[in-house]
């Protein structure tokens, strides 16, 4: 029995990732994104079965598991525009530097203006980084990690949905511009978006992703304390 959830549960998760994906390639709409409604899509199942979280953690476990090497695939798209990276070194590296720093003084900042306490507010800060490194900045600072954790899902799910509208508003249209603007702000979920749209909008993505996640991960330890004093 074990055995069969775990296999329609995979089946499942993979099931309604495709689907959804044709919806948001076939559609281009920001709320069919992809992550949003197959996550929906699961909570819905578990609740309408009757079945819980435990039920399928190992499916989930095993799909974590994958994470792995779906970011080191993340080298291919990176190798194919290896001269598009070369030729934007400076604005790459300088780009997500400022868009690391901003996007955890606006995190920070907000928190305080609502007066959340300083516990939530360390949490808060490194909310645009990868859930592992997150994690451990918030270990470091005096945060709470699932609090910080949850964050971070948050924050992926929503900067992938609003990001491409918001981008587009801007008229925000280069590969490298939006794919480096997902990848900082929203981690693996905006780079994930990033490379539905193009594959050098997800190799800029996975960049920023990785820069931000180092530059984040030495900085946030003496960066975040600034906004608590």
């Amino acid at each position: 029995m074990n055995q069969l959830l775990f296999a329609l549960f995979v089946l499942v998760t993979l099931g309604a990732y495709l689907a959804t994906r044709w919806l948001f390639l076939t559609y281009r709409n920001p709320l069919l994104n992809p992550v949003f409604l197959s996550t929906v899509a699961l909570i819905a199942l578990l609740q309408a079965t009757g079945l819980t979280l435990e039920d399928y953690r190992p499916a989930k476990d095993f799909m974590t598991f994958l994470l792995g090497p779906a970011t080191v695939a993340l080298a291919l798209p990176l190798y194919h525009n290896r001269q598009v990276l070369k030729r934007h070194a400076l604005p790459v590296l300088s780009g997500v530097a400022a868009g690391s720093l901003t996007t955890m003084a606006a995190a920070l900042a907000a928190g305080r203006l609502l007066q959340l306490d300083r516990g939530v507010l360390l949490s808060l800060g490194p909310k645009s980084v990868t859930v592992p490194i997150a994690v451990e900045i918030s270990r470091l600072t005096g945060g709470e990690a699932s609090l910080t954790a949850a964050f971070v899902v948050a924050t992926g799910m929503i900067g992938s949905i609003a990001g491409p509208a918001l981008l587009s508003l801007c008229r925000v249209q280069s590969p490298v511009a939006r794919g480096l603007a997902l990848g900082t702000v929203s981690h693996g979920q905006g780079t994930a978006v990033a490379l539905l749209e193009n594959e050098t909008a997800g190799a800029m993505g996975g960049v920023a992703m990785a820069i931000a996640a180092v530059f984040t991960a030495l900085v946030a330890p003496y960066y975040l304390p600034l906004f608590l004093r």
